[in-house]
């Protein structure tokens, strides 16, 4: 299993964060280590002080394929999901700086949510998905995958030129503006059309 991660997809986020909007889609790999296990708490790790929370659409790829067609792509999956990124951002700061790469800040144990899944036969359109998270029960972030600048088969189409996918793969298709850190005793929970898919104590 590996997970594939999809950075600026959102044009909100990109301004939030004052990056470059990207020609292409922005990709990074989690290791599989990074899954915090389920009914875990998620522990801030010592080497970051502003470790912060990204919500985003999660797809589970259910077969091999390599350089797969963007009109063939929606063979790949049936399950959809939602998930956090988390992200230490005091050290991703200091590793763009200096044009290294972010895995430190971004694949460190427990950095990668995955929620429960939902076939994807329960949404009309995959492309018009509401989704959002809440912090202390107030939401911090609202999105919708039809505010993606690269739709989900467009990412699996293009990850699939880089890398072979595999039946488990998971990839995280971005996120939108309302990040913000998180504190020890945050409580986060995820819904994707008013259904909670995951939630987690910050310890």
């Amino acid at each position: 299993m590996k997970i594939i991660c999809i950075g600026r997809n959102y044009t909100d986020h990109i301004q939030e964060l004052e990056n470059e909007r990207p020609n292409e889609p922005v990709v990074f790999i989690k290791p599989d280590s990074a899954v915090l296990p389920k009914e875990q708490d998620f522990y801030i790790p010592e080497f970051s002080n502003h470790i912060h929370y990204e919500v985003e659409v999660l797809v589970k790829i259910k077969k091999v394929g390599k350089h797969i067609d963007e009109q063939f792509a929606h063979k790949y999956y049936d399950e959809i999901g939602l998930g956090i990124d988390f992200t230490a951002r005091d050290l991703q700061a200091k590793l763009k700086e200096k044009g290294l790469p972010w895995e430190k800040a971004k694949g460190f144990d427990g950095a990668a949510v995955i929620g429960n899944w939902l076939p994807k036969t329960n949404f009309k359109d995959i492309n018009d998905i509401d989704f959002s998270l809440s912090k202390n029960e107030e939401e911090v972030q609202k999105g919708n995958t039809a505010l993606m600048l690269w739709k989900i088969d467009e990412l699996i189409a293009y990850v699939s030129t880089f890398f072979m996918l595999k039946k488990g793969d998971v990839i995280f298709t971005g996120t939108p503006a309302g990040v913000g850190k998180v504190q020890t005793n945050d409580y986060l929970s995820g819904t994707l059309e008013g259904r909670e898919l995951f939630s987690l104590k910050v310890k």
